[in-house]
């Protein structure tokens, strides 16, 4: 199973900072799923503001890393690796958040197939620190051309 670096995954999805959410693939089995990594620091831009005094991650950022490996996952397994087609969020369904992330941590981002065809995949995903489930959700995203501009 292919591990990826922070360099394959810029050259995979078009984020950039401040809102890249991966910063590792452990694993990826093609036309299944993928087991990738956020390194939560204090520094995130998103620890300035929501809860004073007792920095958490957003869940709805949370929710953003696992769409972001998913699209990892969808572009690899459909072979869109350069075609410039991006991976957009179409429905976020039974999200749950389980427990909060704290800066320091490493969580643990596993996203599979639940269907996927052509141009629209459906996914679940589940964070995690430290075996802890912080985040589940199922979501469909869909493969389309960027805008243009």
């Amino acid at each position: 199973a292919p591990a990826y670096d922070i360099v394959q995954i810029l050259n995979v999805l078009p984020h950039r900072y401040p809102l890249l959410l991966v910063d590792r693939v452990n694993s990826l089995v093609i036309g299944e799923e993928i087991h990738a990594v956020k390194a939560v620091s204090f520094n995130e831009q998103f620890f300035q503001g929501p809860f004073p005094g007792r920095p958490i991650m957003p869940g709805v950022l949370q929710i953003e890393a696992l769409a972001q490996a998913a699209a990892i996952l969808a572009i690899e397994t459909l072979e869109l690796a350069g075609s410039g087609k991006l991976v957009y969020f179409m429905a976020i369904e039974e999200a749950k958040f389980r427990s909060p992330v704290e800066p320091g941590c490493l969580l643990d981002l596993n996203v599979g197939f639940v269907q996927k065809r052509a141009r629209v995949c459906k996914f679940w995903g589940k964070a995690s620190v430290e075996g802890k489930v912080t985040c589940e959700v199922q979501f469909t995203a869909m493969v389309a051309d960027p805008p243009e501009g």
